[in-house]
């Protein structure tokens, strides 16, 4: 049904005042799971006739679930990116959340969420800080004050209402960003299941009959359009006021079996959703690549003279430095099937190239010591021990970021976010005019990396070379020489 552009924004008007029963209950409203699990339950709706509604309860006391509501759980998802060099704009309208629910304005509205006879699915992201323990949530309050302590309350309600039927427990998936995430809900359940001195039947449903399932997601969401927001409402003939924006890139990886694809059947989709015994090589397959590549860039990339991530992978030398350390160093030392990273990693490229999304250098600088540490490291230490040889890319990258610590470069401050103890520490490595002195101090600093890396062949010396020819000759042409010199 077409709608003038002042038209309200809600079922009645675009002819949807059919729902969905309720399957899934999701904690967090925000941007990010509304462009990513609302979107890929949308198309398992679609694809695979789920007939799932999603029931959203907001978090934490300030929320957005009246907005949510006022719109009757509906919005516009714009998706912009760059696939294979192309260009890619849609949108669509989510359609498929039924309720919004606020356990602080009405706590026995939460509860009875519980209740719901096709319930299946617990989804979450309430940021990384949001799976934590709290000592004094107590199953009295109404609503407790952690979400693991709001969760358990409402698996004890389904528990008692249901009596503990196995056809009635949960799937439940947590989508915040901390590794084991699952694992470390599960843990703190339990652990507010003894606090309260809740019974055993409960526990045994618990642990036997639900199912708890890491996950690692990725998508870049910038969310409302602020910014732009003439331009996406001119193409609307609604008011929207709960527009997202996401990239077209979507990868939700889930640990399950045969029991959980069945539950879930996104091989109906063509979604980037993969149901896998184990994640963690594709956590690690996302740190090393994407995270890695970020981290190995912005120093060297910020010493060239670029400000954004497009500029470094467009720009013909700093572009032509990225993809060395990505396809001929970092991917050649992880355990998964080359063709497999290649692929992945020709993703992450376009993902760096969106026009759509202006990745500052200089924002992704913060705490680049131990984002390097994680990221970065492992990976020249593998090549080195695989291949008997330093990988030239990334120990360049290894200089560049201890060169960026000096804090200036040609008379200008450098976008060093740090705390005062790493910041402070290099002003003491930099006390010296002498680079195998500088390299040898940096790379023995055992707080940054956790281990005294001048014990690596050649690497002190490597590094000091390159310090040296960055000083003297520039990025551009210190790289040349340097890979020379090796």
């Amino acid at each position: 049904m077409s709608v003038t552009v002042d038209k309200k924004l809600n079922r009645s008007n675009l002819g949807l005042e059919k729902k969905s029963p309720i399957k899934v209950v999701q904690f967090g409203e925000g941007n990010f799971l509304r462009a990513f699990v609302e979107y890929a339950f949308q198309k398992l709706n679609q694809n695979a006739d789920f007939n799932a509604g999603v029931a959203v309860v907001q978090p934490i006391d300030r929320g957005m679930v009246d907005m949510l509501n006022d719109q009757d759980g509906l919005y516009t998802l714009f998706l912009k990116g760059i696939q294979k060099g192309e260009e890619i704009q849609t949108k669509e309208l989510i359609t498929n959340i039924v309720k919004g629910v606020n356990p602080y304005a009405n706590f026995q509205q939460y509860l009875d969420l519980a209740k719901e006879e096709e319930l299946q699915f617990i989804i979450s992201n309430t940021t990384e800080a949001g799976i934590a323990y709290v000592e004094s949530d107590t199953l009295e309050m109404q609503p407790p004050s952690s979400f693991p302590a709001k969760l358990t309350v409402l698996l004890y309600e389904r528990f008692k209402h249901f009596n503990g039927v196995s056809d009635k427990a949960l799937t439940i998936i947590p989508c915040e960003l901390i590794n084991y995430n699952s694992d470390t809900l599960k843990e703190i359940i339990l652990k507010y299941c003894a606090d309260w001195k809740l019974e055993e039947e409960f526990k045994t449903w618990l642990t036997q009959e639900c199912s708890f399932h890491n996950t690692l997601v990725d998508r870049i969401v910038p969310g409302y359009p602020k910014d732009q927001i003439e331009e996406y409402n001119a193409q609307l003939d609604y008011k929207d006021n709960l527009i997202v924006s996401a990239e077209t890139f979507l990868l939700w990886v889930i640990e399950g079996g045969d029991d959980l694809k069945a539950k879930l059947p996104f091989d109906k989709t063509d979604l980037d959703v993969k149901i896998v015994e184990d994640m963690q090589p594709y956590r690690t397959r996302k740190v090393r690549i994407l995270n890695g590549a970020h981290t190995s860039m912005v120093p060297f990339s910020l010493l060239y003279g670029n400000e954004t991530v497009k500029e470094t992978v467009d720009n013909d030398f700093t572009g032509a430095f990225v993809n060395s350390a990505i396809f001929d160093e970092i991917n050649h030392v992880l355990p998964m099937d080359k063709a497999e990273l290649d692929s992945f990693a020709e993703e992450i490229l376009d993902r760096f190239r969106n026009p759509f999304i202006k990745h500052k250098l200089a924002d992704i600088a913060l705490n680049s010591i131990s984002k390097f540490k994680v990221r970065v490291l492992p990976s020249l230490l593998e090549y080195n021990e695989k291949f008997q040889k330093l990988p030239a890319h990334l120990t360049f990258a290894f200089a560049c970021l201890i060169r960026f610590y000096k804090g200036e470069w040609n008379d200008e401050a450098l976008p060093i976010k740090d705390s005062e103890d790493i910041v402070n520490a290099f002003k003491t490595i930099w006390s010296t005019d002498d680079y195998k002195a500088v390299a040898t101090a940096a790379l023995q600093n055992t707080t940054f990396w956790d281990e005294d890396l001048t014990n690596v062949n050649n690497l002190v010396d490597a590094i000091a070379l390159a310090l040296e020819e960055i000083e003297a000759n520039g990025v551009e042409q210190g790289l040349k020489n340097f890979k020379n010199k090796l």
